[in-house]
């Protein structure tokens, strides 16, 4: 990872640690373990391109994923355990391509079915523009995550609720980007060229960065307004991924390896912070 993204990295979490912490919901291992769950989302959560071939893995989400053998403990896998009520419960509402004027939809569609723990994930393809200058406005951001969550808090009995930051697409970029299959693949499919083009320069990456900083401040800030809400505190968006946590048919979307890592880093922020 480049020096400067370390140092915005380094920037950021505290302040989405400060934001998410008003007001400071109870531990969710205090609450009772639901039984039943929705995610929301894009790809990642619809774990694309994860294996076996191209196309959505629903079955290896690290949300709600219930691939045998996978090595994915996910978050439906894992309540299973501690609540055998959720067996069959496990929604993934997520939608390949979604951006986050697609989530007040998810999130009507999760209130329909009264699930007791929803996960947001969302936020990529607002980034991933074919230049910085068509990325997302951060006030366009605000607003359809806003209604979103609002929604979800329209639920009676409200929901628990887990809402990750962005994966750190710099990151990908600093971990691949000397890769001449993963240039090949982003070239040939134009993979998130905000970021990912080769043409670009560092200034035209950092456009990004920035981005992505102020979408998950956004994010921490518009949970934070519920007690039912929690965060990851930036820990996925802090992560940086290992050529293995990546999907080689793409070289973009998690692997199998990385569905875990993403399970095991919001699993911890969600149900052990």
């Amino acid at each position: 990872m480049g020096k400067v993204a370390r140092f915005l990295a380094a920037l950021l979490l505290p302040a989405l640690v400060a934001v998410a912490a008003a007001p400071t919901p109870p531990p969710a291992r205090e609450a009772a373990y639901p039984g039943s769950m929705a995610a929301l989302g894009d790809s990642i959560t619809q774990a694309n391109n994860a294996c076996c071939g191209p196309g959505d893995r629903p079955e290896n989400s690290w949300a709600t994923g219930d691939g045998p053998g996978d090595g994915v403990a996910s978050h439906y896998e894992r309540l299973l355990r501690l609540n055998p009520a959720i067996r069959g419960n496990n929604a993934n509402l997520s939608v390949s391509g979604a951006k986050a004027s697609d989530l007040p939809r998810q999130a009507a569609q999760a209130t329909e079915t009264r699930v007791d723990y929803v996960t947001v994930l969302v936020g990529a393809n607002d980034l991933c523009a074919p230049s910085a200058e068509r990325m997302t406005p951060v006030e366009s951001f605000r607003l359809h995550v806003a209604e979103a969550l609002e929604t979800l808090d329209q639920m009676r009995p409200r929901p628990q609720i887990l809402v990750a930051s962005i994966p750190n697409l710099y990151g990908l970029w600093s971990a691949l980007g000397n890769d001449p299959a993963a240039q090949s693949a982003w070239s040939g499919s134009l993979i998130c060229q905000s970021m990912l083009a080769a043409s670009n320069t560092e200034d035209m990456r950092q456009q990004v960065v920035e981005r992505q900083l102020a979408f998950n401040v956004v994010l921490a800030a518009a949970c934070g307004k519920y007690p039912t809400c929690r965060t990851d505190g930036g820990a996925v968006f802090a992560h940086v991924p290992s050529p293995g946590d990546v999907s080689t048919l793409d070289y973009f979307h998690p692997s199998l390896q990385g569905q875990a890592t993403l399970a095991d880093i919001t699993w911890r922020a969600g149900w052990q912070g």
